[in-house]
């Protein structure tokens, strides 16, 4: 094994797109070991590594739900590895566990900052970062608590297809609902509805987009979530049906804009005429219920009721910041992650 380890530090803050060789930097710093744990440590072994699009919010310096990523500091990121070494009685030696931590190969971790992986039996491993992960989750608790979606409700998704997306169509399927989602190419609407069950998918750069929209949602739209912000809230907003559940999960239409401004919003008056509820949130806001959650979203999962949709990035941490854009162009379907070491079930 070598005695080296490589993390991506944050180099600058760019306003623009992520630059590989420019927003991050690569070090390599000697490789921990079980006799730098500490009582309550575990020393873990990335096998992968979750890329999100909050990611690009961490960089920003804002007010926000976490501080920012400080100039030097390792990138913060979702990981899933192998416990290697412990010195806690959360983990033992082999265990696969996941945890907010960040890119690096090895990891020295605090046992509160820890998931372990036990998730039921027929998922598989990297579903602990995406449909049983963060993102099942955080399309898990915005409908549960916000959305509220009902029997033979319309349901309406932006970023259908990125990782929490799918996460949002499959569940309000599951509790019965009419569900259109938008995605950004035929291929990936054809995946929405022809494999994930979706009832219509409307590729948002069609250039018949708007007038399709109209007549996808006759009976307006019950509840939206919203993925991206921007001129598809706008029009969300003007097909809503009176008291209908507006999720506010992200903006990434607008994430990387230079100057940092997004064009706002001209139709708000339509929260007071229908009587909209529209309410952002953050996952970590239900942390005390997250074990149940995985373990319904994990069965769902084994039980063949919700479908997985991954893109893999192989070829090592090296691969992080070239990978991250495809977020922000649309290249990816599913969860994106990065494959640091291949995964070999014991």
């Amino acid at each position: 094994m070598s005695t080296k380890n490589h993390e991506f530090q944050l180099a600058e803050r760019t306003e623009g797109p992520i630059v590989p060789g420019r927003t991050f930097k690569l070090v390599e710093t000697e490789m921990p070991t079980a006799a730098d744990l500490k009582e309550g440590q575990v020393l873990i072994e990335t096998y992968y590594l979750s890329l999100d699009p909050a990611m690009r919010g961490w960089i920003q310096v804002f007010r926000s739900y976490l501080p920012p990523v400080g100039i030097g500091e390792r990138m913060r990121g979702h990981i899933l590895g192998k416990v290697i070494a412990s010195k806690s009685s959360k983990a033992k030696e082999g265990d696969m566990v996941s945890s907010l931590q960040g890119w690096a190969e090895f990891l020295i971790v605090d046992e509160k900052s820890i998931v372990p992986d036990n998730l039921p039996k027929g998922t598989k491993v990297t579903d602990a970062l995406g449909a049983a992960g963060m993102n099942g989750l955080t399309a898990y608790f915005g409908l549960k608590y916000i959305g509220q979606p009902k029997a033979g409700e319309t349901v309406v998704v932006s970023g259908a297809a990125g990782a929490t997306g799918i996460m949002v169509g499959q569940i309000c399927k599951l509790r019965g609902c009419r569900v259109i989602g938008i995605a950004g190419s035929d291929d990936k609407c054809r995946m929405l509805t022809q494999e994930l069950g979706f009832d219509v998918a409307l590729n948002y750069k069609s250039s018949t987009f708007r007038e399709d929209f109209v007549k996808a949602t006759p009976d307006f739209i019950d509840v939206y979530w919203d993925n991206v912000g921007g001129e598809i809230l706008s029009m969300a907003l003007d097909q809503t049906a009176v008291r209908a559940r507006f999720v506010i999960c992200g903006s990434i239409s607008g994430y990387n804009n230079e100057d940092r401004k997004t064009a706002g919003i001209q139709n708000l008056y339509r929260v007071t005429t229908q009587r909209i509820r529209m309410e952002g949130f953050v996952v970590t806001d239900y942390t005390g219920e997250m074990a149940e959650a995985r373990q319904e979203l994990g069965r769902w999962i084994a039980e063949g009721k919700i479908k997985r949709k991954e893109t893999i990035i192989k070829g090592g941490l090296k691969m992080a910041e070239f990978a991250i854009g495809d977020l922000f162009e649309g290249s990816n379907t599913g969860k994106l992650i990065v494959e640091v070491k291949p995964f070999e079930k014991e």
